[in-house]
């Protein structure tokens, strides 16, 4: 198994991860924007993602995408293939994909939002921490990239001031006195509970 920032010899793996992201939102729900393959290549080729491989095996996949005139980047579409699930190969990813942006762009803010209770868990342990939309960019165009989530209808609901999704920032130039508190998914999932509870209930009188 080897992690690697992804160029255009990997466009053979578009297709399937394409399919892997929009299964994965069947299953989970909600949370995750589909992606076609077109999309998939444009990022594959231009060095902002990196790839898991196991021989010739598609094993996960997280890209970069630039805003605000590089004041912020953000790590998305992290996945993981079925077949490799549950060995910490997640975790791996998202690493490789923090430690890529920080070297390309290393005076961007990284953010990413998501409903998976493991990411937000890696997102913390990598120095991430939960943000009011805000904090985020303002780019409309980041925003786009929500209309395939079946949330949508939510985040215009609140004229894009929150969602399901939890927004997570690195500040490269915020450097905490002290070590943030420990937070486990028990935490984000009590998190996550409370803006269901919130956002879905009486969606319509």
């Amino acid at each position: 198994m080897k992690i690697v920032v992804a160029d255009a010899s990997h466009i053979k793996f578009a297709t399937l991860i394409s399919e892997t992201i929009t299964e994965s939102a069947k299953v989970r729900g909600t949370g995750i924007a589909k992606r076609t393959p077109e999309y998939v290549i444009q990022r594959l080729k231009n060095g902002n993602a990196v790839i898991a491989i196991d021989g010739d095996r598609f094993a996960g996949f997280c890209y970069i995408e630039v805003w605000s005139h590089q004041k912020y980047v953000a790590n998305s579409g992290l996945i993981v293939h079925p077949y490799y699930r549950n060995r910490g190969l997640a975790k791996k990813i998202k690493k490789a994909i923090f430690e890529l942006s920080r070297k390309k762009f290393p005076e961007a803010k990284i953010f990413g939002i998501t409903t998976g209770l493991a990411v937000m868990k890696i997102n913390s342990d990598l120095g991430y921490r939960p943000v009011t939309y805000s904090e985020l960019t303002d780019d409309p165009e980041f925003w786009k990239g929500c209309q395939t989530c079946k949330n949508f209808d939510v985040l215009t609901r609140t004229n894009r001031n929150m969602c399901l999704c939890t927004g997570m920032l690195y500040d490269p130039k915020q450097k905490p006195s002290k070590p943030e508190p420990d937070l486990d998914k028990k935490s984000f999932e009590r998190l996550r509970n409370l803006k269901q509870k919130l956002l879905l209930k009486k969606k319509k009188p």
